[in-house]
């Protein structure tokens, strides 16, 4: 493996190449990333970068959404087969069935979605700002809001806002439920519960908390938002409602502290996919370039600069 690194290091000098990785992505991907974080972060980096080409280790969207926003830099994922499941949860087709059922109404689309979705879209938003996004939208417009039905619900209770949701889903945040969320409180009554808004214990929490965000050392945060919560926090236990990859970040983040998963099965194959063999071949050989068509990208652009403003 250190050879394998070694090499990489040396290819991405060569080639004036930055390496992006996603938070859920498997450890020695992320020790070997020059950014490591969550889709509204590497969003940002991309933008800034002065490389000439991102290595993105993520899945397709990400690498679309990178590709739109430095349409002048070549874009590689190192592994094509990397996609969404949540991404693929809505067509194209069915957004405009859905737009023309509700012809004045504003779309706000979660970056997870495929860069054609997000040129059909009026605003785009990640988790961590997807509240901010739908507090900038007058409060008499109607919003259909996708794909991800968590995350709408989330948004709408902390705002008090109706929003036309989407039923789409992660199938990973999807199965973790009610039943780890109550099991794990048993199992660490003195834990900080860290929940991402993606998931299915979401509503759960959100129906019993006082205030909707933050109700008895439960926190519901983006996988950035994690990271910060974490490092700031005085408490030494944490439980992760996430996809596992993140629980690599956490430790090195704080190693004397314990981090326990909400559930062992979060694991996102897409995710995983991507190997250091992978990405070096992908850097050597310039080869899995994703690009984005001009006519879509134009379009997709204005949403994705809106989410980056209200970061």
């Amino acid at each position: 493996m250190k050879d394998i690194i070694q090499e990489i290091e040396k290819i991405k000098i060569d080639k004036n190449a930055v390496i992006l990785a996603h938070n859920y992505q498997p450890a020695e991907i992320q020790d070997t990333a020059d950014y490591v974080g969550d889709s509204l972060g590497l969003s940002q980096q991309a933008a800034k970068t002065d490389a000439a080409v991102i290595v993105f280790c993520g899945v397709h969207f990400m690498a679309e959404t990178a590709s739109i926003i430095a349409p002048e830099k070549r874009v590689l994922l190192p592994n094509l087969n990397a996609g969404c499941s949540l991404a693929s949860s809505i067509t194209i087709t069915q957004l405009r069935e859905w737009k023309n059922q509700h012809p004045d109404a504003v779309v706000v689309s979660y970056v997870n979605t495929s860069a054609e979705i997000k040129a059909e879209s009026d605003y785009c938003c990640t988790s961590s700002n997807a509240a901010k996004v739908v507090s900038s939208i007058p409060f008499d417009k109607e919003i259909l809001f996708l794909p991800d039905k968590h995350l709408g619900k989330y948004v709408q209770a902390v705002l008090n806002r109706p929003l036309k949701i989407w039923k789409g889903a992660c199938h990973v945040h999807e199965k973790i439920g009610e039943a780890d969320f109550g099991l794990a409180q048993v199992q660490h009554p003195n834990a900080e519960f860290l929940i991402h808004p993606e998931c299915g214990c979401s509503s759960s929490c959100m129906l019993k908390a006082e205030i909707y965000f933050d109700c008895r050392g439960t926190h519901m945060l983006s996988t950035d938002g994690m990271i910060n919560y974490v490092e700031k926090s005085v408490a030494t236990e944490f439980v992760i409602a996430t996809e596992v990859g993140i629980l690599h970040r956490l430790k090195k983040l704080k190693p004397q502290a314990s981090f326990y998963p909400l559930s062992e099965n979060a694991i996102c194959e897409y995710m995983k996919m991507i190997s250091l063999e992978q990405l070096r071949d992908a850097l050597y050989h310039e080869r899995f370039e994703v690009k984005v068509p001009d006519e879509v990208a134009q379009k997709a652009r204005l949403p994705i600069q809106r989410m980056l403003e209200l970061a």
